[in-house]
């Protein structure tokens, strides 16, 4: 697939989003709720990071979370910061290895090898979709940008389906007139764009 997803941008463009959010968190914002109905915002960051990771270990074959992304603890053993930050650099150094024109490349996902493309886009479509919930929590911007959520929907609406209901990813909310590339986006991904704690 032409444009960003192929040169990997996509990717640094979520990391920087998730980077974003994380920057500032005090130890009330961790405990805020978030469109991600079982989670706050803690366990929201765990699971992002823990996503990332587990790209990393598929990629590489190195060490993946050290507890389950879909079971988040929501006790962070390190800053907010610090925990973002070690999970998407380990992230970009992974992909930074793969090859843009291999057939496939692993993928810690249950469909598994994947088109490249395909497994950066969702990597990047994970890290910035919660890089938003955390926004939302905790009255921030939205880091989505409707360029960027328009890249990432190519990859959402190829591998969704099968992962809905394990925690990140709910049921799609209907559109409404007026809904932007970043509405259109969350809505997919079963979050309401006017979403409020």
């Amino acid at each position: 697939m032409a444009g960003t997803i192929g040169t990997w941008t996509i990717l640094d463009a979520a990391h920087a989003a998730l980077r974003t959010v994380a920057v500032g968190l005090t130890a009330e914002d961790l405990e805020q709720p978030t469109p991600c109905e079982q989670w706050n915002v803690a366990q929201v960051l765990q699971h992002a990071a823990g996503d990332q990771l587990a790209y990393v270990a598929a990629i590489t074959g190195e060490d993946g979370p050290t507890e389950n992304p879909f079971a988040p603890s929501g006790t962070l053993d390190r800053s907010p910061v610090e925990l973002v930050d070690a999970a998407v650099s380990a992230s970009a150094a992974a992909f930074a290895t793969v090859a843009r024109d291999a057939e496939t490349v692993p993928s810690p996902l249950p469909q598994g090898a994947l088109a490249p493309w395909l497994v950066a886009g969702y990597c990047a479509l994970d890290a910035a979709v919660h890089a938003w919930d955390v926004a939302m929590a905790t009255g921030r911007p939205s880091p989505l940008t409707p360029e960027l959520a328009k890249e990432l929907m190519a990859a959402a609406t190829e591998l969704t389906e099968p992962l809905r209901g394990w925690g990140a990813y709910a049921a799609v909310v209907p559109g409404e007139t007026g809904d932007d590339e970043v509405a259109a986006l969350v809505r997919y991904l079963g979050r309401r764009p006017d979403w409020s704690a």
